[in-house]
């Protein structure tokens, strides 16, 4: 038990520490070779995805959506290619 707890602080200190470092490394395209936002939503919505909204976080487009299956999800997209980058599931 001893040991347990130092190792439980530890791993919550360094994930706090390497998680905003991670998030600016998702995406690091230069802002002129972005595309529209527009273009994203109108691909996504051809996808049966409903945008509620779209914003910028660390370099990435993050969109909130209920996709086509219907499921609530917040997920990052790559601002020139669209891949997706990541989620907040």
């Amino acid at each position: 038990m001893r040991l347990v707890l130092p190792l439980l602080a530890l791993s919550l200190s360094a994930s706090l520490v390497g998680g905003p470092a991670l998030a600016k490394d998702l995406c690091s395209v230069p802002q002129a070779e972005w595309r529209p936002v527009e273009d994203l939503t109108a691909e996504l919505t051809a996808q049966g995805w409903e945008v509620a909204n779209v914003k910028v976080e660390d370099g990435c487009y993050e969109v909130y959506a209920h996709d086509a299956s219907g499921k609530r999800v917040e997920v990052f997209f790559d601002p020139k290619t669209f891949e997706q980058v990541g989620s907040d599931d």
